[in-house]
């Protein structure tokens, strides 16, 4: 296993507007597009998290629908940030609908935010971000652990 310099609690949020459509945010940290996602702040729950990272990245106010999934695999769970830091995450995956607000970059955290076709998607996405878009799709009531 490659070095890892530190291990992290994560969430990530799955939207999808009327037309089934994916938002995603292209990430000023690595100029990658991917699913709204951020850290867990000490004294916070994933929930409260969630619903942070997200109105923080796009201005918009969402309900949490259902838990998608729990990933830790260090195969798709380890990234490597431009300065050299390598983060083990373990990411907490919600499927959202937005309640309110209206959709901007809230943040230095997105170069561009919009939503994708789901045969659309961009080729210069997070690599583990399909996977958790893949399960949230999925229709199925159990969460995943991955």
């Amino acid at each position: 296993m490659k070095r890892i310099d530190e291990l992290k609690a994560g969430v990530a949020v799955i939207i999808l507007n009327e037309e089934n459509q994916v938002l995603l945010q292209r990430r000023a940290d690595v100029g990658l597009w991917g699913i709204p996602s951020g850290h867990i702040e000490i004294g916070e729950t994933v929930s409260e998290a969630a619903i942070r990272e997200v109105k923080e990245e796009t201005n918009l106010d969402i309900r949490i629908k259902k838990l998608i999934g729990i990933y830790s695999d260090p195969n798709s769970q380890v990234f490597a940030y431009p300065n050299g830091k390598v983060v083990h995450f373990i990411t907490t995956c919600f499927l959202a609908e937005v309640t309110g607000g209206e959709l901007r970059c809230n943040s230095d955290e997105s170069l561009d935010i919009k939503f994708f076709g789901q045969q659309k998607l961009p080729q210069d996405l997070l690599r583990m971000h399909p996977r958790w878009l893949k399960d949230a799709l999925a229709k199925r009531e159990m969460a995943f652990i991955r």
